[in-house]
C-alpha cells in the first residue's frame, strides 16, 4: 500500500460509450461496471475512466502524461477490419471510436515504459496491436459455447498456467479457475507476445511481453473474483514502481 497520497499511483481504465438509461434520459454514456474500480482501488491504487475521444492520439499523449498504469478493459468486439477479416454474422457492431481511442493508449504506453494490463477485450486488442487474428465465433472454431454461456452469467473454467512466466509469478503455475463471458478469442499470435496460459481446448488464455516491459493481459475476468486480486496488486505494484522512477527523474 502507498505510504502516503503522493505515492498512491494512478491508474486509467478504458471504458464503455454506449446507449444507457436512467431515469427520463435516454443517452450514450461512458460507464464502467464497479468491479473494475473497486478492484484497483482496493489494490492500491487511484482509479481513472478513460472514455473514447473525438481525437484519440492527441487526447493520449496527454492522458498519458498523467498515468503511472493502463487497463484495457472487457467489452464489445475489436473490428475485424483492423486484422483484415471479413466480418462474421456474430460480431458486434464496429465501435471505431473505443478501436482507435484504445490503440492510441497502448502505442503511448509502451513507448513511455506504463505498466499495462488486458482484460478480455483488451486481451484481444493487444494481439490484433501486435499483428495477430481473432476467431470471431468460438462455437464455430471449438465446437463449445463454454466461454459464453450468456444471460449476463460468467462461465466458469481452469486455464493452465505457463512456468517461468510473469503471469506465474503473479497467480502461480497450474490449474487456475476464473470467470469467462466471450464468444471470441486469439488466432493469430501477435509477433513478440509470448502466450503464457491455456485451457485444455488449446484456447489462448493469457499473453505478455517477454523483458522488463511489464505488458500482462488475460482472457478471463479477474475483476469478477473479489477473494482474488493478484493481477490487479501486480499491475498496481508495477504502476508504484514507475510512478517513483517518474518523481525520482523530475527531483
Amino acid at each position: 500500500m502507498a505510504s502516503n497520497d503522493s505515492d498512491l499511483p494512478v491508474v486509467g481504465l478504458t471504458t464503455y460509450l454506449e446507449r444507457a438509461r436512467q431515469g427520463v434520459w435516454d443517452v450514450r454514456a461512458s460507464f464502467l461496471p464497479q468491479q473494475y474500480l473497486e478492484a484497483v482501488t482496493a489494490s492500491g491504487a487511484a482509479a481513472v475512466l478513460l472514455p473514447p475521444q473525438a481525437s484519440p492520439d492527441r487526447a493520449a499523449e496527454v492522458v498519458l502524461d498523467s498515468l503511472d498504469g493502463l487497463i484495457l478493459t472487457g467489452g464489445l468486439d475489436v473490428q475485424p477490419e483492423l486484422y483484415g477479416a471479413e466480418r462474421h454474422p456474430s460480431t458486434d457492431p464496429a465501435r471505431p471510436d473505443r478501436d482507435a481511442w484504445e490503440l492510441a493508449l497502448l502505442r503511448g504506453a509502451l513507448t513511455r515504459g506504463i505498466p499495462v494490463f488486458g482484460i478480455c477485450r483488451g486481451l484481444q486488442l493487444i494481439n490484433v496491436a501486435y499483428g495477430g487474428t481473432l476467431h470471431q465465433h468460438l462455437p464455430e472454431a471449438l465446437g463449445s459455447d463454454r466461454y459464453k454461456i450468456g444471460g449476463g452469467v460468467f462461465a466458469q473454467n481452469t486455464v493452465h498456467v505457463d512456468d517461468g512466466t510473469r503471469l506465474a509469478g503473479l497467480v502461480g503455475t497450474g490449474g487456475v479457475d476464473v470467470h469467462s463471458y466471450h464468444h471470441q478469442g486469439v488466432d493469430r499470435v501477435g509477433e513478440g507476445l509470448v502466450v503464457t496460459a491455456r485451457t485444455d481446448d488449446g484456447l489462448v488464455q493469457a499473453l505478455e511481453l517477454p523483458g522488463e516491459e511489464y505488458l500482462v493481459a488475460v482472457q478471463w475476468h479477474p475483476e469478477e473474483n473479489a477473494a482474488d486480486r493478484r493481477l490487479f496488486l501486480g499491475l498496481v505494484a508495477a504502476a508504484s514502481a514507475h510512478r517513483a522512477a517518474r518523481q525520482e527523474i523530475h527531483a
